[in-house]
């Protein structure tokens, strides 16, 4: 069984975001990436399952610009066997044209599980794996908690929703779209990040796809969440409940 892992490269979590002076996006000029976490946990299931000899080889497949390279290589010496890049000069594409890129890419390599995370965290989209799913016109299954390969060639997968878990049967090949709550990735060993640099990573130009990947969104404009007013100390309990119900209005 093969895997394809798709990653996209972002803003590292830990960093404090920062808008453009024009108000035209955010600022990433000297500012850490990484891989979306999301997607890292797309990565370490897939590892795993290798790890129980039920999948045979993982590809690590991102789309972007050469320095998404080091994502793919951040996959790699996770446990990805081998890595395709496809180049753009575009920082950002949208869910539709990463989706019809995906499924080119799918197309040639013929993988019976494609997995990835359910949002990017630098767009909060969550729709690449559904328009994945479509296109292809296999089973899909998002915000997997758990995963459980069966023999009948079959994945049970168990979803978060809002009334609790919800398990659903699917049939490979299918896409699956991870939650937090699947696993933990793991730190990559010095060892593998030095195999990582010899695993092949295969480049393509997004040309030669034939896509168009004009976009179809245009944003107006992005500003900054408002700033949270500072709490205040109050003197006893009787100042709190009156706070709380005439200023807070929640009792």
């Amino acid at each position: 069984m093969k895997a394809l892992v798709c990653v996209k490269r972002v803003i590292d979590y830990n960093v404090r975001i920062r808008v453009k002076s024009d108000k035209s996006g955010v600022e990433t000029d000297n500012v850490k990436m990484s891989m979306n976490p999301f997607d890292e946990i797309a990565v370490e299931e897939a590892v795993r399952m290798k790890e129980k000899s039920q999948i045979q080889e993982i590809v690590i497949l991102s789309i972007g610009t050469d320095k998404s390279q080091e994502t793919i290589r951040s996959g790699l010496a996770m446990g990805g066997d081998r890595g395709i890049l496809v180049k753009t000069d575009k920082e950002q594409l949208e869910p539709l044209t990463v989706g019809k890129i995906i499924k080119a890419v799918s197309d040639k390599e013929k993988p019976d599980l494609i997995i990835l995370g359910k949002q990017a965290i630098d767009d909060d989209c969550n729709q690449t794996g559904q328009i994945v799913a479509t296109l292809l016109e296999i089973p899909q299954a998002t915000f997997a908690s758990e995963l459980k390969k069966n023999d009948d060639n079959t994945l049970e997968v168990t979803r978060e929703v809002d009334g609790g878990l919800e398990t659903v049967k699917v049939n490979i090949p299918c896409v699956v779209t991870t939650d937090l709550r699947l696993n933990e990735p793991r730190y990559a060993s010095l060892p593998n990040i030095m195999k990582a640099k010899q695993k092949k990573i295969d480049v393509l130009e997004i040309g030669s796809f034939g896509i168009d990947i004009k976009d179809r969104l245009q944003v107006l404009e992005v500003n900054e969440p408002p700033e949270r007013k500072p709490g205040i100390k109050v003197d006893d309990v009787e100042a709190l409940v009156n706070k709380l119900k005439n200023e807070a209005k929640v009792l």
